[in-house]
């Protein structure tokens, strides 16, 4: 990702912010996460441009230069966040250092276990950093047909439509280091269901750009923005602000594949 890529983000929750109230809460404080961000991947790259890239992702994590950032990023969350993450950002700031090494280290090495604000914690700061490695990978790995990410091993936190000469190609974000890899259209990424009784598709009048591929055969889903009818959106941002077709999702007993930032 290029600094552009976050003024894109953080331009795009603004926008969103301002059309759809039910969402401008989380717009607003995702927009100020953003900036930290931006700025952080900023001080990685200068800090880091003339190192010879890592080969393998899961052991680049470089905490002597992260964790003098990451008081930064709690008082950030703490000022900006809704209760719940700015109590969370607040009780870390108060732990030792070695305590935050071991969320971060955990979160980078894949802990599935960590409670939520504590997971976004350690997401939203490492997300820059993550993105900073998957660029700089010796070797690209180019697109794939996995249904994790071909760089990190994460899961998509959203899909893409993007146009193609016989329709739209199908690609997936991966939700901690931003790579986008291609991924069959008619196929569930939870468990490889391709029967296209089982595969159903909600949009919503708001936003008639997005979409909800559900799964009825394991009840996973995952948003997808087609941007062959909105080529102005910006997946992540306009993924999070779709909350009406979460709630739609919840309603119907499906479970998201990989919550988003906010996790809704």
């Amino acid at each position: 990702m290029q600094s552009a890529a976050w003024d894109q983000r953080i331009q795009r929750a603004e926008e969103l912010a301002r059309l759809f109230p039910f969402a401008a809460e989380i717009l607003r404080f995702y927009s100020v996460v953003a900036r930290f961000q931006k700025a952080l991947y900023g001080y990685i790259h200068q800090a880091h441009q003339k190192s010879p890239p890592s080969r393998v992702f899961r052991d680049s994590l470089d905490l002597s230069l992260l964790l003098p950032r990451f008081s930064g990023f709690l008082n950030t969350v703490k000022e900006a966040a809704p209760p719940q993450l700015a109590d969370c950002a607040a009780r870390l700031s108060a732990e030792p250092e070695a305590r935050w090494e071991e969320l971060l280290s955990a979160f980078w090495l894949g802990a599935k276990d960590l409670p939520h604000a504590h997971a976004f914690c350690a997401r939203a700061f490492l997300q820059p950093y993550a993105a900073f490695v998957a660029a700089r990978l010796a070797a690209p790995l180019g697109q794939g047909e996995t249904a994790t990410c071909p760089v990190c091993d994460s899961e998509p936190v959203v899909g893409v439509l993007r146009e193609e000469q016989l329709g739209a190609r199908r690609s997936f974000i991966c939700s901690l280091c931003a790579y986008e890899w291609s991924f069959p259209r008619a196929v569930c990424p939870g468990c490889g269901e391709h029967r296209n009784e089982a595969l159903a598709v909600f949009t919503s009048d708001n936003f008639v750009y997005v979409r909800v591929e559900a799964c009825d055969t394991c009840k996973c889903y995952i948003k997808t923005v087609d941007l062959t009818r909105n080529g102005l959106a910006v997946p992540v941002v306009d993924e999070l602000a779709a909350v009406p077709l979460t709630l739609w999702a919840q309603e119907h007993g499906y479970i998201k594949l990989q919550p988003n930032l906010l996790a809704v």
